[in-house]
């Protein structure tokens, strides 16, 4: 099992920018890369970036250049770099694990954009 725990959202306005964490733990060696992904309200969960072993990233088209994702292997931890943030941008992000033979999801953590 691989647990996941999220942390660094909250509010912030348009413009501003914000870090959010995800620490992983157990049996983490079963992970080949990790995710972000974005549910808005009423809307369906979204893929925001990924991130491999290897350091490989992707992003989804509409936070390229404003998102950037990290990993901090010493820490196991993988971090979302958020800056420009619109309103649109508000939703629950969650932290994904993808492993062998399963994904993991953390909670989610509440970003909320607005003046």
């Amino acid at each position: 099992q691989v647990q996941l725990v999220e942390s660094g959202g909250g509010l912030v306005q348009p413009g501003g920018s914000l870090r959010l964490s995800c620490a992983a733990s157990g049996t983490i060696w079963l992970i080949y890369a990790m995710g972000w992904y974005r549910q808005p309200p009423g809307k369906k969960r979204e893929l925001v970036a990924t991130i491999t072993n290897g350091g490989r990233d992707n992003y989804a088209d509409s936070v390229k250049g404003r998102i950037t994702s990290s990993r901090d292997n010493a820490r196991n931890t993988v971090y979302l770099q958020m800056s420009g943030l619109k309103p649109e941008d508000k939703a629950v992000y969650y932290c994904s694990a993808h492993g062998n033979p399963r994904d993991y999801w953390g909670k989610g953590i509440l970003v909320t954009v607005s003046s």
